[in-house]
């Protein structure tokens, strides 16, 4: 399922664009469209899709082992933070207004890394005219970026600032800050290594007061926690020497280390204090990794993009790369308003169909927000107060609405959906 764009030529040359919900299906050996629903035209739409925001999600089923080799249940990468799970990979694409254009459905063993080249021949098949694809870090290996740039696309792509990468080291130590609005400052940067593409090195202030009080909260614990451990091995010597005194000894017994090293490695695997550690090769003493903390520390609030397109200014590229966030919400839209977990399917014909039909759900969402102005929470809350009763009586029955509110009549207007009668059946009663 899919959003797909139609023209008509008028006798006097003109060319009028209509937008068109469809869906694929095969028919003789060939792939035929199927039109769904037809959402009227172009240019009263607003609909803008020169840019496209792609990103993806899984989600999981409550069984303990995956389905066989094809089918899409499988494991993989758990962005629930459930690798014990078989999942789905879920891909969608939006435009900067939150309205989602298509949606993907791939094994849950996908990688992210392998999707991009059938989302570009998805996209470069609705025959737009200039496209810039917008993505996250997860995606921007240079086959990826060499694919959104084919037939004259362009992309803006986050870069992964701590992998090593020699070009990304170059772009982040040159520094020279324009301000732009929405609070991050950018700066853009040319390698002559690289020349067909730019760097834009953005710097949130807020998030950098934010890594940098984070960061000092989980130093002072891991210190704390050092200490502790210092600590109770000094107390165990000093028990230790206490019993050997009392018992004559001349030479105390060394107390077991064991309790000590279990709490030395549970601090070295935290998942959040670990990366702040080193450990001695010889003796195995933890310490704090003051290098790395101050490499950190030169990284506070800042993120490095990468964009093919030679006329978008810094500050564009930047403020669309942070409206990639419409993906991210549609996710959480889709995960908690309308319930795309959890999935009580088995075939994949039927799991690809549930996840269609939420994001169905999530475009008449997104398309009544865009209407009303208003969030999909508070037209929900308004129109649930809306009811129709039975009354029944000698006469006869009849179903009555309930009095709407000028903010129920606004949102049914705005949505251009007519208002229900305020009386319907009426059924009077048979005499005999």
């Amino acid at each position: 399922m899919y959003v797909r764009r139609i023209q008509r030529r008028n006798k006097d040359g003109s060319v009028v664009r209509y937008v068109q919900l469809a869906t694929n299906y095969r028919a003789n050996g060939t792939t035929k469209a199927e039109v769904l629903l037809n959402l009227g035209r172009e240019d009263r739409l607003d609909l803008e899709v020169d840019v496209v925001f792609f990103d993806t999600t899984s989600t999981y089923f409550e069984r303990d082992t995956p389905d066989t080799e094809g089918s899409l249940r499988r494991f993989g990468h758990s962005k629930d933070h459930r690798p014990d799970l078989p999942q789905i990979v879920i891909g969608l694409a939006v435009t900067r207004e939150g309205i989602p254009v298509r949606c993907w459905v791939w094994p849950g063993s996908t990688n992210d890394q392998t999707v991009i080249e059938q989302v570009r021949a998805d996209v470069r098949a609705w025959r737009l005219g200039r496209v810039v694809t917008v993505v996250d870090s997860g995606f921007s290996s240079e086959a990826n970026l060499a694919c959104l740039t084919r037939a004259g696309g362009h992309y803006i792509a986050g870069v992964k600032m701590r992998d090593g990468s020699a070009k990304a080291g170059e772009a982040l130590a040159r520094h020279r800050y324009q301000h732009v609005r929405d609070n991050p400052r950018v700066k853009e940067v040319r390698l002559a290594s690289d020349p067909t593409r730019r760097w834009i090195i953005c710097h949130n202030p807020a998030e950098a007061e934010r890594d940098a009080t984070r960061r000092t909260a989980q130093l002072a614990a891991i210190e704390d926690e050092l200490a502790r451990i210092k600590t109770a091995r000094e107390q165990d010597a000093a028990r230790a020497r206490a019993r050997a005194a009392k018992a004559g000894l001349k030479r105390a017994p060394k107390p077991s280390d064991a309790p000590h090293r279990k709490a030395g490695c549970a601090l070295r695997d935290h998942p959040s204090l670990g990366r702040w550690l080193k450990q001695h090769p010889a003796t195995g003493k933890l310490s704090i990794d003051r290098a790395k903390v101050k490499t950190e520390a030169n990284l506070d609030g800042k993120y490095l993009l990468a964009t093919s397109d030679p006329d978008l200014t810094p500050e564009d590229v930047a403020l669309g790369y942070k409206n990639l966030l419409e993906a991210e919400r549609a996710f959480r839209t889709m995960k908690s308003t309308l319930n795309l977990r959890p999935v009580y399917h088995r075939v994949d014909e039927r799991i690809r169909a549930h996840v269609l039909l939420c994001w169905l759900a999530l475009l008449l969402v997104r398309v009544a927000e865009r209407r009303t102005g208003t969030t999909w929470r508070t037209i929900r809350n308004e129109l649930g107060r809306l009811h129709q009763v039975t009354l029944t009586g000698p006469a006869g029955s009849l179903r009555q609405l309930t009095e709407p509110t000028d903010l129920q009549t606004q949102i049914f207007k705005d949505c251009g959906i007519p208002m229900p009668p305020k009386t319907d059946g009426l059924e009077p009663s048979i005499t005999r």
